[in-house]
């Protein structure tokens, strides 16, 4: 099972959503048989296949034994993923296009970076696995605390010229053999409570666009 796995295929998202499905795959956290299953979400046997199969077919749940029970073989089957994000590319005419509205301090062309930030590692990790290759990544997360408006503007302008100055550095251009990479740095208040919860910014002392 893996840890995260994206979801780049509309009907696929649309099965993952549907609330009883989505339960679902949280209870799929170990193998178990439909049986199990509906005992514990209270739905009939032929409901909770019918809702697996539909799983299985986009690849949300795999199987990963059997076993005898009486005269019947019993499936054993099992989320492939701890949890799911679903890729922009599952609404392909509409996913958002980050170089359209170029605005640094724009919470909205934020959201469209992350956006294809999910669209493009998605894909590479999909590619990565079928050609059976490692893939090169790095992340660094952090939280920092800005006294005021003005650190938190002087902090900005520090980062902007410290990463081009790295970019400067370190861009090969057109060096043959050379492979692009993309560099994205958010900077956003951080949440009181997590997502899904009634979430509000910590006060910053000015206005998010």
């Amino acid at each position: 099972m893996l840890d995260v796995t994206v979801i780049e295929d509309a009907e696929a998202a649309a099965a993952s959503l549907d609330p009883m499905r989505a339960r679902l795959l949280a209870e799929l956290g170990e193998p178990m048989s439909a049986a199990t299953l509906a005992a514990r979400v209270g739905l009939p046997r032929q409901k909770v296949n019918y809702h697996l199969r539909t799983l299985e077919r986009h690849g949300l749940v795999e199987l990963v034994g059997e076993r005898r029970k009486g005269n019947m073989t019993e499936r054993l089957l099992r989320a492939t993923a701890a949890s799911y994000v679903i890729s922009p590319l599952a609404l392909a005419t509409l996913q958002p296009d980050p170089g359209r509205h170029r605005d640094a301090l724009s919470a909205r062309w934020l959201l469209a970076l992350a956006a294809r930030l999910v669209r493009d590692v998605g894909a590479l990790i999909s590619g990565a696995a079928r050609a059976d290759k490692r893939l090169a990544t790095y992340a660094l997360d952090g939280e920092v605390v800005f006294a005021t408006a003005a650190d938190r503007a002087a902090f900005i302008e520090e980062l902007t010229a410290g990463v081009s100055a790295l970019v400067r550095k370190y861009h090969g251009g057109a060096v043959e053999g050379g492979r692009a990479h993309r560099v994205v740095i958010a900077v956003h208040p951080s949440l009181k409570t997590e997502p899904g919860a009634r979430a509000e910014p910590q006060p910053t002392g000015e206005i998010e666009s």
